[in-house]
């Protein structure tokens, strides 16, 4: 007899033409999951009754999904909510800054598949309106903005990768304010309240992997016990995301450029977090080295 928790689940990737999909769906693959590209939303309740009646004798099953359907897409939303109600189905949205995908789309000189008569910018706004309640319904966003397509696919493959392990991934992300909040993260913590080793000449050449700095940083007032308390804090949510099966949880550490208190922080944070019972981690400096 199946199970609920034996049912076969459905991933479903969609998000912005140009933000990677393709080089998704390839990692994907290459992780053993079947994949379906361009498929109709339309064409999604057969995919997943056929997913639920075959139960784990498939393989795990992906479907893109994206607005390469033009009409048939305006009937997603629906569709996705009606089956959530009766199959596991996880849906992440591809993401990229307007700049980026223009870039991307110039490189192969192809047009945006919404700008008509119009410039790649145009079939970008026209794209960014039509899945913007995709976007705040998925269950997971990534921001393919600063990755190459291996960088992405190694994303893929550690996030999914780690699944068999693990009831949710969690990754640590360090970054600066400076130079932007992350848009694909679904906590941030600021950790500007500590003295900025930058302004001690000789640590402002390293960064917060070096012991020099990780050690100046905790031994400010209130580190150890910021990451203690932030720690301990997020071990009921994170618990609960694996209740509500939230698979991935970004959070975000932020300080001004990104390359010494957050990063420091960040590592010690990820090192109290990875003992959590159904938790896997990984840590990712956003802005290191880029200064």
């Amino acid at each position: 007899m199946t199970t609920e928790n034996d049912r076969q689940e459905m991933l479903i990737v969609t998000g912005m033409s140009g933000a990677g999909r393709s080089t998704v769906a390839n990692a994907l693959e290459d992780l053993g999951w079947y994949v379906v590209d361009n498929l109709p939303p339309q064409m999604l309740r057969p995919l997943a009754e056929l997913v639920g009646r075959a139960g784990t004798s498939l393989p795990k099953i992906a479907a893109v999904v994206d607005i390469r359907g033009r009409d048939f897409f305006t009937d997603f939303q629906e569709i996705l909510h009606s089956l959530r109600k009766t199959s596991q189905v996880r849906v992440i949205f591809l993401e990229a800054r307007d700049d980026v995908l223009v870039r991307r789309f110039e490189s192969v000189r192809r047009p945006h598949p919404l700008q008509g008569d119009g410039t790649i910018l145009d079939g970008i706004a026209a794209e960014r309106v039509k899945l913007s309640a995709v976007r705040e319904s998925c269950d997971l966003v990534i921001d393919t903005s600063d990755l190459n397509i291996h960088q992405l696919a190694t994303s893929i493959s550690d996030r999914f990768a780690a699944e068999d392990a693990a009831g949710v991934h969690v990754t640590l992300m360090s970054f600066g304010f400076k130079y932007g909040l992350p848009t694909d993260v679904d906590m941030v913590a600021d950790v500007r309240f500590l003295p900025n080793p930058f302004w001690v000449p000789e640590l402002r050449s390293h960064n917060g992997q070096d012991s020099e700095v990780r050690d100046f940083v905790l031994a400010q007032t209130g580190a150890r016990e910021f990451i203690s308390h932030y720690a301990a804090a997020l071990e009921p949510v994170l618990a609960g995301y694996q209740r509500e099966n939230k698979r991935h949880a970004t959070i975000a550490v932020g300080c001004t450029g990104g390359k010494h208190r957050s990063v420091a922080m960040a590592a010690e944070i990820a090192a109290l977090v990875k003992d959590f019972p159904g938790v896997a981690v990984s840590v990712k400096n956003r802005d290191l080295g880029r200064e």
